[in-house]
């Protein structure tokens, strides 16, 4: 399994925003959407503001892959859902990171409503 550097990981948690692309079945990118992201440990992670019914995650569900870009890092990625062990710590540290911005678009992403859409990104194997 590929994992991410730890530079890689601090500056794509530096970042934001980091825009998700995912792959249409051709293999091509569909064009990328700015999305609030944080990592936990030695992974990085992602949630639907919209629950499970979103674009992009339904699509990130459906094709598994995409790209990344943040920080000055862009990589070819993975989509998987995250193990449910890491949803309170993952709420945590994005409350850490995002509280700034004000109760309502947090809690767009620490709701109950949209933990299942918890995604884990891997980098590609090979990058």
């Amino acid at each position: 399994m590929t994992i991410w550097t730890t530079e890689d990981l601090a500056a794509i948690d530096s970042a934001t925003e980091l825009l998700i692309s995912t792959r249409r079945p051709d293999g091509t990118l569909r064009s990328p959407i700015p999305i609030w992201h944080t990592t936990l440990g030695d992974a990085l992670y992602i949630r639907s503001a919209r629950g499970p019914e979103n674009g992009w995650f339904r699509r990130a569900v459906a094709s598994g892959t995409g790209q990344i870009s943040a920080g000055g890092v862009t990589k070819d990625v993975s989509f998987e859902l995250a193990d449910r062990a890491v949803r309170h710590a993952l709420t945590a540290k994005l409350h850490q990171k995002y509280d700034r911005f004000g109760a309502a678009p947090i809690a767009a992403i620490t709701g109950p409503d949209v933990l299942q859409t918890t995604l884990k990104v891997l980098p590609a194997d090979g990058h």
